[in-house]
């Protein structure tokens, strides 16, 4: 499955794809394996944050690091949606291109 970043996934899309409960959808929240944010007081997921059915593996250390920044969740989803010109692309493209290294790299350097 090609992952779409501007299609928003909510608890129970979440659950069916991951075949996990709501709790452990909420606990991969928790642990910063996935990002959510609320949209219209739902919480959402983007799909780009998901490969085979299962949160993108390189995507909890970059949030760890942005959350350790002093990124909110709303920030640091802006950040990993939104173009960086040091990347050429959006973080989580990168990412998903297995650009991990490079990715962290930019974002120690946004720390506030």
């Amino acid at each position: 499955m090609t992952a779409d970043p501007t299609r928003w996934l909510t608890v129970p899309d979440l659950v069916e794809i991951l075949g996990v409960s709501p709790g452990r959808v909420h606990r991969l929240l928790e642990d910063r394996q996935l990002l959510g944010i609320r949209r219209d007081k739902v919480l959402v997921v983007p799909e780009a944050f998901l490969r085979d059915g299962e949160p993108l593996h390189e995507l909890r250390g970059t949030l760890v690091l942005l959350a350790d920044s002093g990124y909110s969740d709303d920030e640091a989803m802006r950040w990993m949606l939104g173009h960086d010109d040091a990347l050429g692309t959006t973080p989580i493209a990168a990412l998903r291109e297995g650009r991990k290294a490079e990715v962290r790299r930019v974002a120690q350097s946004l720390a506030f």
